[in-house]
């Protein structure tokens, strides 16, 4: 059995990842075929992409079917908007959820405005979290 390939943390091969892994999730998660959800996550003090953006993720899901893009206007805005400190992202993003490191360290990012949620994840907030720990098996 081969190791999982694994990418730098917030580089467009890694977003490249993230956003393949979404969309396979989606495929996977049995979602109604007309539901319309956005999801924007963009890294505060990201670095600037060549095409203007910030680094950061925009996933969509329209009539049922997913897309993703990478990189996100500095003040675009989805059904759900998560604005984290590159550095937040990354700490989070090597640590399993079973961790209870992973716990501590979100909800102290959280209280200490490193990580800023806007809209209601709702249902789909298990969806997400079951994204969490295949996209560390990818993360270096």
């Amino acid at each position: 059995m081969s190791a999982s390939p694994k990418f730098s943390h917030g580089t467009m091969a890694w977003f490249e990842m993230v956003g393949t892994l979404m969309c396979a999730a989606t495929a996977r998660a049995d979602l109604a075929p007309d539901l319309n959800w956005s999801l924007v996550e963009r890294y505060v003090d990201g670095a600037t992409l060549p095409d203007g953006r910030i680094q950061g993720i925009r996933f969509d899901i329209v009539n049922g079917v997913p897309a993703f893009r990478i990189g996100v206007d500095k003040d675009e805005r989805g059904d759900v908007t998560i604005e984290v400190c590159s550095a937040t992202a990354r700490e989070l993003n090597l640590l399993y959820a079973a961790d209870p490191a992973y716990q501590a360290f979100r909800d102290r990012a959280i209280r200490q405005g490193r990580i800023r949620v806007d809209g209601d994840l709702g249902a789909m907030a298990h969806w997400l979290a079951a994204l969490h720990d295949p996209i560390v098996d990818h993360t270096s």
